[in-house]
C-alpha cells in the first residue's frame, strides 16, 4: 500500500485543479494575454503542484519511511536515502 492512500481523493482533486489551471494558461497564450498575467497563473500552478508534492512527501515520511525505520537495516537506510533525494529535488526545483 502506498503512503498517500488515505489522502488519494484530496490529491486527485488538487491535481485536477492544477490541470484546469494549466489548460487556462494554454488558452491565455493562444489568446495573446499580457505576459505578466500569464506568469501570474504559472506561479499559481507551480505553487499548487508544490503543495501536492509536499503532501505526498509528508505521506511518504509518515507511512513508508516510518515503516522502514521500524524494520531497520538496509531497508530503512534505502528509504531514508530516497526521502533525502526527494527533498533535495523539491528544494532545487
Amino acid at each position: 500500500m502506498v503512503g498517500y492512500s488515505a489522502s488519494k481523493d484530496e490529491l486527485l482533486k488538487r491535481l485536477r485543479r492544477a490541470e484546469g489551471q494549466v489548460r487556462g494558461i494554454q488558452r491565455m497564450v493562444e489568446e495573446d494575454v499580457y505576459c505578466i498575467d500569464v506568469l501570474t497563473q504559472v506561479s499559481a500552478v507551480t505553487k499548487a503542484l508544490e503543495n501536492v508534492a509536499l503532501a505526498l512527501l509528508d505521506d511518504h515520511l509518515g507511512h513508508c519511511v516510518a515503516e522502514a525505520s521500524a524494520q531497520g537495516g538496509p531497508v530503512s537506510d534505502e528509504k531514508l536515502r530516497e526521502a533525502s533525494a526527494a527533498i533535495a529535488r523539491l528544494v532545487r526545483s
